[in-house]
């Protein structure tokens, strides 16, 4: 596509594979439909979620790829309403949730997302800030809500130092449970200040640490890092347990598992609650760097490399 004044810049793919296959991309503005918001785009963050899209894995079977843009969490600027929007206007900074699908995702300048999606961008936070918010934040929120557990109940959490993990802890403090969380040596300050009330060693001895610390079992547990059924002899006979990639349990019913994705959280205010939280600073936005869009595919070696303490966020300013 030549390039022109109308042309909307993005990172996208037009071949499944690895980091390589990220290029920088012009594509045709979206159009504007009922009940919809026109975002500038500002900030991107890269997410695991990301790699799955790159990689092929939400790929749909009978469409051809052209090109697909990743990206599941922006931020930015209101610049266009459809005439039944309400909630946010013209101008306003904000945050949304985008739901990727062909040359539709987040990594791109200009976006148009459902109201639903959208919410002002909490206060005293900068835009890479933000941008880390929806999809982690949502999950978390998701994931406490699908456990409903009760004020001291022991929440057991993998993958506490990561971006998911972080804001789990975070929030399940705030909802007044008691947290015991992984971490490896050089992460055990971060979860302590992230409000983990026990921190065991990250690794294969999971569910038997903290065994020893609650011989009966946690009440709850949400997997953040993907550990499966190693982990779900840290649950209480009865206890329930939060999966984030469709893991569905041991087949026992020893315990109750649910399998949990974003989107299930659209239109419920869990977006505009994360505002809120991330406001008062219950929970605290972790950004390991932010680059430019054109190193995207840096972005996400550094990603799959593992290691990172907070997002990288792709500046699209």
């Amino acid at each position: 596509m030549n390039e022109n004044s109308n042309d909307v810049m993005a990172v996208g793919l037009a071949d499944y594979g690895g980091p390589e296959v990220l290029q920088v991309v012009r594509l045709r503005p979206e159009s504007l439909e009922p009940g919809h918001v026109r975002l500038r785009v500002l900030a991107a963050a890269v997410n695991p979620t990301d790699v799955v899209v790159r990689t092929g894995g939400r790929a749909q079977s009978d469409r051809p790829i052209t090109i697909d843009v990743p990206g599941m969490d922006a931020a930015g600027v209101v610049t266009e309403i459809a005439p039944d929007v309400t909630s946010v206007a013209v101008g306003d900074r904000v945050i949304a949730l985008v739901i990727p699908s062909g040359e539709h995702g987040a990594y791109r300048t200009d976006v148009v997302v459902p109201e639903a999606t959208v919410t002002a961008a909490p206060r005293g936070l900068t835009h890479a800030e933000a941008a880390t918010l929806p999809l982690n934040g949502m999950t978390g929120w998701l994931a406490l809500r699908a456990l409903a557990l009760n004020a001291g109940d022991v929440l057991a959490v993998t993958g506490a130092a990561g971006a998911l993990g972080g804001y789990v802890v975070q929030l399940a403090k705030h909802a007044g449970l008691t947290v015991v969380a992984d971490a490896s040596a050089e992460d055990r300050a971060l979860v302590s200040r992230l409000g983990a009330d026990v921190v065991v060693p990250r690794g294969p001895g999971f569910a038997a640490a903290v065994r020893e610390v609650y011989p009966d079992g946690v009440a709850g547990l949400v997997d953040a890092s993907v550990q499966g059924a190693e982990v779900l002899p840290a649950v209480r006979d009865g206890g329930a347990v939060v999966t984030v990639r469709g893991y569905r349990g041991d087949g026992t019913d020893r315990v109750r598992v649910t399998p949990i994705i974003s989107i299930e959280a659209i239109g419920s205010g869990a977006l505009d609650e994360i505002r809120q939280l991330a406001e008062e600073r219950v929970l605290d936005p972790r950004v390991a760097d932010v680059v430019p869009a054109s190193e995207a595919q840096q972005a996400h070696r550094r990603l799959q490399a593992g290691g990172l303490r907070g997002r990288i966020v792709l500046d699209l300013s």
